[in-house]
């Protein structure tokens, strides 16, 4: 095992070993590098004042390294989860000379900037746009944005000077730093060390495989499983928690993948939700959707899908869709692996079905049959990068328009995600155009007690559950009419 961690900030290669594990990134760019242009708004990974550009490279199917490019939190990111990652912040986009970028260009042309606090992380959000994608659409702009606040400007401008940037060119300048980022990478990845970082009673773990990752949690009792710390980043953070030790997944090159296997596919538990979203291109499109307002584009980066469900928040956006959609959790520990369907993983509040000594290394989706069809909606106060009041997800299946299969599950309405077994049975057996004229308001008050909190009151939830249930009836009796309109008029 190696003891030092090994980054490139702005063009430049450091090797950090008197860092303390839970220091986040943002803490140690402002008081050890001195790279103050990277601000703290929120702490939490809300307001996007600390966004940094990460390139880091992970083996894909075949074993070839390939690119990921993030805008990241960097408030959120603890050091170690670093090792191995480029980092580029607002001063490193910047020419040798003062140079402005591109990106700061078309600030400055399109006056982007007024008080200027939050500047750093929306330059940096539209640097990895526009180096990862080059060509800026509007629903793209819009969702590298949405994690990103400003109380000054609006982004009126800040959106003209995002589409501008297609008629920009990367400066000349700008390789010589690019070459130094792709030998680090390359220099890294020569060897394959696991991190050990002991500091001031911490440890922290990155292991390289599943099975050393087994036996650190057997060896460490009550150690913290970290993935992306989009939720472990807040207890540091917000919580003031002091945690003994972290054994991180995102090293195990074997869970980074989403994998295809008979029957359905397997979400590893180091895949993030912009991998999972861009590998699994063909789910419904409710559910991509649902993962389009999930978080911010920085928390999506970093987030992980078996993190968000092995948490077991009861307003997790994503866990209800992989209850709705059958999903099954591979617990892994010394003794092995099991599977454990989601129906009986979620016990109660913050309780699951896993031992102290496992953790969640898969998920696995079974393949939706041709005739089934998904309903996902997400209820909140903004439309972007807010926290459900009530989420739905529905899998239905149809025949000669009538329901012959259902699974029906909703966050925000009880202390887990949880499935609507009284409104299933209701609806089963019936036909879609007579359920929806039917109001569900008995059957899911018979399935839920939710409580009233900021975001909603528990009248609220009840009735908006029942209208979500009815209105995916609505949607599927209209798009069978508009088909039988459609091929009455070809025919």
């Amino acid at each position: 095992m190696k003891s030092v961690i090994e980054i490139c900030l702005n063009g430049e290669v450091h090797h950090i070993d008197d860092v303390r594990p839970d220091t986040t990134l943002l803490n140690w760019l402002r008081l050890s590098a001195k790279k103050t242009g990277t601000k703290e708004g929120c702490a939490e990974g809300d307001c996007g004042a600390c966004t940094v550009f990460m390139r880091l490279q992970r083996p894909d199917a075949s074993g070839r390294l390939v690119d990921e490019m993030r805008a990241v939190n960097a408030c959120i990111l603890f050091m170690p989860m670093l090792d191995g990652a480029v980092i580029v912040t607002v001063e490193g986009i910047a020419g040798p000379d003062g140079e402005l970028h591109p990106v700061q260009q078309a600030m400055v042309d399109h006056h982007g900037a007024q008080c200027g606090f939050c500047t750093p992380g929306f330059i940096t959000s539209l640097y990895h746009l526009w180096r990862d994608k080059q060509v800026l659409d509007d629903q793209e702009i819009d969702d590298a944005l949405a994690g990103n606040l400003c109380r000054c400007t609006g982004y009126g401008p800040i959106v003209k000077a995002a589409k501008s940037l297609a008629d920009y060119q990367s400066p000349a300048w700008e390789r010589a730093r690019l070459d130094t980022e792709d030998a680090f990478l390359a220099a890294y990845h020569k060897g394959d060390e696991s991190l050990a970082i002991k500091a001031e009673g911490q440890h922290f773990y990155a292991p390289r495989t599943t099975a050393e990752a087994a036996r650190l949690l057997a060896e460490y009792e009550g150690a913290q499983i970290l993935s992306g710390g989009t939720d472990i980043g807040l207890w540091v953070t917000k919580q003031h928690r002091q945690l003994s030790c972290f054994i991180y997944t995102g090293k195990i090159d074997e869970l980074a993948l989403v994998s295809p296997v008979e029957g359905g596919v397997e979400i590893g538990a180091g895949v993030t939700h912009n991998q999972a979203m861009q590998a699994l291109q063909d789910a419904p499109e409710a559910l991509q959707e649902v993962w389009r307002r999930f978080g911010s584009a920085q928390v999506r980066a970093t987030g992980t899908v078996c993190g968000n469900v092995a948490n077991g928040s009861p307003i997790g956006d994503i866990s209800p869709c992989m209850l709705a959609l059958d999903g099954v959790v591979h617990l892994t520990s010394q003794a092995g692996m099991r599977k454990v369907s989601l129906d009986d993983f979620f016990i109660s509040y913050g309780v699951q079905d896993r031992a102290s000594d496992e953790f969640v290394s898969a998920l696995y989706l079974p393949d939706l049959p041709a005739d089934t069809r998904f309903h996902a909606y997400k209820i909140s106060k903004r439309f972007d990068q807010d926290i459900s009041a009530v989420l739905q997800a529905m899998r239905l299946t149809v025949k000669e328009g009538v329901v012959t299969d259902i699974r029906l599950a909703f966050g925000g309405m009880a202390a887990t995600p949880k499935r609507a077994p009284a409104t299933e049975a209701f609806i089963m057996g019936k036909e879609v155009a007579k359920l929806a004229e039917m109001d569900f308001s008995d059957m899911i008050a018979a399935d839920f007690t939710p409580l009233s909190d900021m975001r909603a009151s528990a009248a609220y939830r009840l009735q908006v559950a029942a209208n979500l249930v009815r209105k995916s009836f609505i949607v599927e009796a209209t798009q069978k009419q508009l088909y039988l309109a459609k091929a009455m008029g070809e025919g």
